[in-house]
């Protein structure tokens, strides 16, 4: 059985589980493996029903009292049947799994193993695990993994299917040798996915994960050295000199350039008048002003007669970098022209057009614009922020687009990260750092709190919404889960219509829904359409709302701290003061102790500085970051150890120009790094 191959391949795996495997991001044997459990509970020992603990992990022998039924509550099919033990009644309830009601018969006596709570005055355990009590007797104590799913699919399921491809399939050989495995303190590769999925204690889990993590972070900076190597080669195609286009445009604007804004633009113009190619990353905090300077970059292209392309991660933002630019250059007689899907044939065939005449010194649109239809005259720069950072191929593509020439290259990020990490993760590009914010943004204003503030919130929000404002309510889950008690999406925003009222205009994003219809939801958003977006991490990247004043996180613990500085960047972005409230849920004096930190600034590198020394192992498993420097199984903060680690051992096993690093990185699964 070899790890390339589809999940189907495995017995009792058909299409229709295949699907739901898909739609966590499971589709070979390698996803399986690398679908790491986001925690692990332990099996606890069997209580009484007069002992069980609302919100506790419980398990109970009992026996089935009468027949299940079934309620269909807002799309969801609820099965609910009652149970006892000599000490009293529970009820037991499941989501979305009616076939249980084949096999839940009166006077059928278990163990069940779930959540415990009280609804409607009654005590039940939710989404439970059924044992024979015998077979529990063998699994009490032990650790479990629950991973990451969707409906349908259990953490049985994955299992089941994880027992299969350990014991049947055939590993790649350990590029590790025995004695840098020692060195290291790292399992052997085939062994750590046993040990992940299925590991004797937390030790072995978080032991097991180490290896991965390097192993991640060894494939990325390795190609990341490649592409430094390239760029070293790269002589200057397009030798550019400041443009008076760029002055007229800075005259234009109502308020000065910040002193980093200027620094970095002189950086810049170092880069495109020097004899290689710019490979430079901008690094700026939320509303520092990066776009400015990637549109003076723009400009001093179009001054020299070439033509440059800016790439957005989607086509609302794309539309609205479009919006903003041409009106700013609109008196400096630029073209501009815009190129993304949601366009009519007939105005991608006109874009086209005026992009491979060059008539279009300006090009905006996502990252299909390095497609096979797009020609471009004299492609001179191509910005794009760190979402949709170049690879070798489509650094390929767009040099074929330039008749062999390589444009400069400009990345722009929003994550602040510390300058020791930086310096690792993007190893072949300058760095130019802007840390300073336009005097004119008012600073957000923060609290942490509890669930019990929500009422208080709820009145907040319908105060903004009547002065005319806007608000984002940030949910950590998409839908209810069986693996955890936080908010979801889609019941949330439920309950926001109920507990807001008619006229206010609730809508729903997530990162399942398709990119039309995602785009849709904020192009009503950002034309006030919608009121109240209730959303999950999608827009950490997403359009400017200076309308939004105001952010509510749910489960904000479940975060990383500069995550949740990312998220509070989509507010504060126009002339009102904007608010951010952040529910911690977690009853931790330490987990409400780090989210005090968002409290105490509003600056992105202070955050990411605390965030790298507040994470530790506690964190790890839990909710993935996202964003724009997520990696699969790591987290840059709270393996900053891994990760130097990783750069050092890259150090001393320096990439080869014969191919054999494209081979190694199919052979071990990680060709989504390239």
């Amino acid at each position: 059985m070899e790890l390339s191959e589809d999940i189907t391949c495995l017995n009792g795996i058909g299409d229709k589980t295949a699907a739901l495997f898909k739609r966590v991001g499971v589709c070979s044997l390698w996803d399986l493996l690398n679908h790491i459990p986001a925690d692990y509970v332990r099996n606890p020992g069997l209580k009484k029903v007069k002992d069980i603990v609302p919100k506790e992990r419980t398990a109970v022998k009992l026996t089935i009292e009468g027949s299940p039924d079934i309620l269909r509550v807002r799309g969801l099919n609820i099965l609910n049947v009652p149970a006892k033990d000599e000490t009293g009644p529970v009820m037991l309830s499941w989501y979305n799994m009616p076939y249980l009601k084949k096999v839940l018969h009166p006077g059928m006596t278990r163990v069940f193993c779930g959540n415990a709570d009280v609804r409607r005055n009654m005590l039940s355990l939710v989404q439970c695990r059924m044992y024979d009590p015998g077979e529990y007797e063998k699994q009490k104590d032990s650790l479990e993994s629950v991973y990451h799913l969707t409906k349908g699919l259990t953490s049985k399921t994955v299992g089941k299917a994880l027992k299969n491809v350990l014991k049947n399939a055939s590993f790649p050989d350990d590029f590790l040798s025995e004695d840098e495995r020692i060195s290291l303190d790292m399992p052997p590769l085939s062994k750590c996915y046993e040990m992940i999925h299925f590991p004797k204690d937390l030790n072995e889990a978080l032991y097991a994960r180490r290896r991965l993590v390097f192993n991640e972070f060894y494939f990325f900076i390795r190609n990341i050295r490649r592409l430094k190597n390239n760029a070293k080669k790269s002589i200057n195609s397009f030798p550019l000199i400041e443009s008076a286009l760029c002055a007229r445009f800075i005259e234009t604007l109502p308020y000065e350039l910040t002193k980093a804004q200027k620094r970095t633009y002189e950086e810049i113009i170092k880069d495109l008048s020097s004899e290689h190619t710019m490979n430079r990353l901008v690094q700026g905090d939320v509303g520092s002003g990066k776009t400015v300077v990637a549109l003076l970059a723009m400009l001093t292209v179009a001054g020299n007669g070439y033509q440059a392309a800016l790439m957005a991660p989607t086509e609302v933002l794309a539309a609205q970098h479009m919006k903003n630019i041409s009106g700013a250059v609109k008196e400096l007689g630029v073209k501009c022209v815009l190129l993304s899907g949601a366009m009519t044939e007939k105005e991608k065939k006109t874009a086209r057009k005026c992009i491979k005449d060059g008539e279009a010194a300006l090009v905006i649109g996502t990252h299909a614009l390095i497609t096979d239809l797009v020609e471009f005259k004299n492609l001179a720069l191509a910005i794009t922020d760190e979402q949709h950072r170049f690879g070798v191929g489509q650094r390929k593509a767009l040099a074929e687009k330039c008749s062999g020439k390589m444009p400069h290259v400009l990345v722009m990020s929003a994550t602040p990260i510390p300058r020791t990490l930086a310096i690792i993760l993007y190893g072949d590009l300058d760095i130019s750092v802007m840390d300073e914010l336009p005097k004119m943004r008012l600073p957000i204003k923060n609290c942490v709190v509890g669930r019990q503030y929500r009422p208080k919130a709820y009145k907040f929000i319908k105060d903004e919404i009547a002065a005319g404002h806007q608000a984002y309510v940030i949910c950590p889950l998409v839908e209810e889960s069986e693996s955890s008690d936080c908010e979801n999406v889609e019941d949330y925003s439920a309950l926001l219509r109920e507990k807001l009222g008619p006229d206010i205009r609730v809508g729903m994003l997530h990162g399942r829904m398709r990119p039309k219809d995602k785009d849709a939801v904020m192009n009503d958003f950002s034309a006030g359409n919608i009121d109240v977006l209730v959303s999950t991490t999608v827009v950490e990247v997403g359009v400017d709302v200076p309308n939004a004043t105001v952010m509510l996180i749910e489960d904000a613990h479940m975060f990383g701290l500069s995550q949740l500085h990312q998220l509070r960047g989509r507010i504060g972005r126009g002339k009102d003061q904007s608010y951010c409230i952040f529910i911690d849920n977690s009853k931790s004096k330490e987990k409400n102790e780090r989210l005090q930190i968002m409290n105490s600034t509003n600056d992105g590198f202070k955050v990411a500085s605390e965030d790298l020394k507040t994470r530790g192992p506690g964190d790890i498993f839990g909710f993935r970051q996202s964003g724009e420097l997520s990696f699969k199984i790591g987290d840059i903060f709270t393996d900053a150890p891994v990760l130097k680690l990783a750069s050092e051992y890259a150090d001393a096993h320096p990439v080869t120009e014969d191919g054999e690093n494209d081979i190694n990185d199919r052979k071990y699964g990680l060709a989504y790094l390239l």
